[in-house]
């Protein structure tokens, strides 16, 4: 009797000892939950004390990176004053059309319409920056998205060599040229094998981390805000947010990641999700921003809708 009250008592032990630590797990998961807003983000990719090389982006510029998709054609874009209009909804509200407008270059991505939004985003294009993800949308409605665009626009398309190299000759190569050929005046142009090679040790430098080990992609951003530094003397920068805008408190207003998708996504979800996905491949958007602020000091952008 006595050895059957001693094994019950062990059990019971046990099971109090049990119960204590799944409560104190429980307490410790609401706590991180209840705080994780509050914390500061150290962003995926950047290697704590990596030392920052200094990169001369302005010694990138050259035909030698850009490949006409039609005809022989030269990039040689210049320009000392340039509004980089993002395609966050942020921008939203900005009534920055006319002075966006009013830049001697804008540079937009993707296939952001103008039409409709112009209050906000303005309706020039003088260059537009297109993934290889995004050619179709893009070729499917180029009378909308080639309307109010400078003279002479350009296109130019980021993408594995594989999907959009002037040696490929697959379905996506066949619709940029298709389209190139059809519009005259507009000049089209893929980025280089090599230059595309530049593209991941500059990723490399800036963050520590090889993007391919990493499982990141770069983002169309990150594309572009590299060209206008080449290009541009002086850049204005619509509508992106700073690398801790997504550190928010319980109940901040959600954005969605598109001005032209009000059901889309929530922005700060998209960051956070690819910022701290492992398996995969992601977009390391947060990362990307704390290089663009370094990048600030060292060339002349500026940020606003929101300022910083």
């Amino acid at each position: 009797m006595g050895l059957r009250l001693s094994g019950k008592g062990q059990q019971s032990h046990r099971m109090v000892i049990f119960l204590a630590i799944f409560i104190l797990m429980m307490l410790f998961f609401l706590y991180c939950s209840n705080n994780s807003n509050n914390v500061t983000y150290i962003p995926f990719h950047v290697v704590i004390n990596h030392p920052l090389k200094t990169t001369d982006l302005k010694k990138w510029a050259g035909k030698d990176g850009y490949v006409a998709v039609y005809g022989n054609k030269s990039m040689t874009l210049r320009y000392h004053t340039c509004a980089l209009v993002t395609s966050s909804s942020h921008v939203l509200g900005s009534r920055a059309g006319e002075e966006i407008d009013r830049t001697e270059c804008v540079i937009r991505m993707n296939d952001a319409p103008t039409l409709g939004y112009e209050a906000d985003v303005g309706n020039r294009t003088s260059l537009r920056v297109v993934a290889h993800s995004s050619v179709f949308r893009v070729v499917r409605r180029p009378n909308e998205l080639l309307q109010h665009t400078d003279s002479n626009p350009v296109i130019i398309f980021w993408g594995p060599p594989n999907k959009i190299g002037k040696d490929a000759k697959g379905t996506l190569y066949r619709l940029i040229q298709r389209v190139s050929m059809a519009y005259s005046n507009l000049s089209c142009f893929s980025i280089a094998p090599g230059k595309m090679r530049k593209f991941d040790g500059l990723f490399r430098r800036e963050t520590g981390r090889d993007r391919q080990k990493s499982h990141s992609w770069l983002s169309t951003g990150w594309f572009t805000m590299v060209i206008a530094i080449e290009i541009c003397d002086s850049i204005k920068v619509y509508g992106m947010v700073p690398p801790n805008h997504c550190v928010r408190k319980p109940g901040s207003k959600k954005m969605p990641y598109h001005y032209y998708k009000p059901r889309g996504p929530d922005e700060c979800l998209t960051y956070l999700q690819n910022e701290s996905g492992r398996k995969g491949n992601h977009h390391r958007f947060i990362t990307e921003k704390q290089v663009f602020a370094r990048w600030a000091k060292q060339y002349n952008i500026t940020f606003i809708h929101p300022k910083w």
